[in-house]
């Protein structure tokens, strides 16, 4: 049986990647490796803040990069417009983006602020949303939309605290939206690693407790790597994947399977 192998390509597909931080954020991994395997990348960062660690990757890898705060009124729609116009259209979008406050990140839930818990919602979830619907228009072949969620969102994983109903409230928006745009030929995914050390998630208490915990916990025995992240979504953007929609698919190990 002959197999079509450009189903397993990004071949002239052309990618939007938001939330670069440094070169070990997901987002980074993911627009690398999409570059890699044929596709055409833009790339986001917060701000010049995270522009100084990131634009030395995104210039070697002559990749344009564009500053997006999705807190500031109009930042989405600027950057998709950029991007349209470097690109011409856009095939795939890969969404890294998590935020809270820290005191409200770092207490209880039941402590939690309004405005903390609000915020850390519209950065980490309703960015989105917000993300597809303005950039959907562009996607006139179709396409995949890809965010990332962690186990936290299914179970009280100890520490993870405010972020956990934030990422539960994300993975139902990606079975909403997968409803509502699949009809335009756009799916939509969340992928669900294990815990990595990010810039993200040295904001979260006792995280190297919670690395351990995973290692020892996996069935495969170790903790998941960027790669293998970047991995799974970039495959999630190829043809190869077009029956799939709605997911919330994890690459942490095995860990979410055991006890």
């Amino acid at each position: 049986m002959q197999r079509d192998t450009a189903l397993f390509t990004l071949q002239g597909k052309k990618g939007l990647v938001l939330g670069l931080a440094n070169d070990r954020s997901i987002a980074w991994a993911c627009a690398r490796t999409a570059q890699a395997l044929g596709a055409e990348v833009v790339a986001s960062c917060l701000n010049d803040k995270a522009r100084v660690h990131v634009q030395p990757l995104t210039d070697a890898a002559h990749m344009p990069l564009i500053n997006c705060d999705v807190e500031q009124p109009g930042a989405l729609e600027a950057l998709v417009a950029e991007a349209v116009q470097r690109l011409g259209r856009i095939d795939f979008v890969i969404h890294s983006i998590a935020w809270a406050p820290l005191a409200d990140l770092h207490g209880p839930v039941v402590d939690s602020s309004g405005e903390g818990f609000a915020r850390a919602m519209r950065v980490s979830c309703h960015s989105f949303a917000h993300l597809a619907r303005v950039v959907t228009p562009h996607m006139t072949a179709g396409g995949s939309l890809i965010t990332m969620s962690y186990l936290g969102a299914q179970e009280a994983v100890p520490h993870y605290g405010l972020m956990g109903p934030v990422k539960a409230a994300l993975e139902s928006l990606v079975r909403y939206m997968a409803m509502e745009l699949g009809r335009q030929g756009v799916r939509v995914h969340a992928v669900s690693p294990g815990p990595i050390l990010t810039r993200a998630a040295s904001g979260i208490q006792d995280f190297d407790q919670l690395m351990a915990s995973a290692e020892h916990k996996a069935p495969l025995g170790r903790l998941v790597q960027l790669d293998e992240i970047a991995h799974l979504s970039t495959f999630l953007c190829m043809d190869a994947a077009s029956g799939m929609t709605g997911q919330t698919i994890y690459v942490d190990g095995g860990c979410h399977a055991v006890d």
